[in-house]
């Protein structure tokens, strides 16, 4: 898989880390920036990232600010994006096996490296389930989507 990351000078300490893992699975990861700890406002990256997986660039997308939280809101506000936070191992998987996450968003304040190898881990290794309540929940979230955005 393409897997496009991005990060704001908060998240910037924990971006080799998540390139090593994510080339360590056997993925290609597409470099959207920040490329130093330089001030930088996470919006800009967020919607680099959410862009390139919409678009069909990118299979999935990673992305890491100081809390996680920025880069999540930015990132949903783009058609087709389906970004969380994920701070544990098991929501990194659920999130996708459940909800086809397509983003996944980290908080380098938050957890450490070791932690960020097993959710980009469990994130890339996870599939949707295509079960029928899960594909019927997230035909609702695409009709308040679709409505949402005019």
């Amino acid at each position: 898989m393409k897997i496009a990351l991005g990060c704001d000078h908060a998240g910037f300490t924990l971006k080799d880390t998540v390139i090593q893992q994510v080339q360590k699975l056997g993925h290609e990861v597409l470099d959207m920036g920040t490329f130093s700890q330089e001030r930088a406002d996470y919006p800009d990256f967020a919607d680099k990232v959410a862009k390139a997986v919409a678009s069909g660039q990118a299979d999935r997308g990673i992305l890491i600010c100081g809390s996680g939280v920025g880069v999540c809101i930015a990132a949903n506000k783009t058609k087709g994006i389906r970004a969380s936070i994920c701070h544990d191992a098991y929501t990194a998987q659920q999130a996708v096996e459940h909800d086809n996450l397509n983003v996944l968003c980290l908080g380098a304040r938050i957890i450490g490296p070791a932690l960020a190898q097993e959710l980009v881990t469990r994130f890339l290794s996870a599939r949707f389930s295509n079960g029928e309540r899960h594909q019927k929940r997230l035909a609702k979230v695409a009709t308040i989507e679709k409505t949402n955005f005019k």
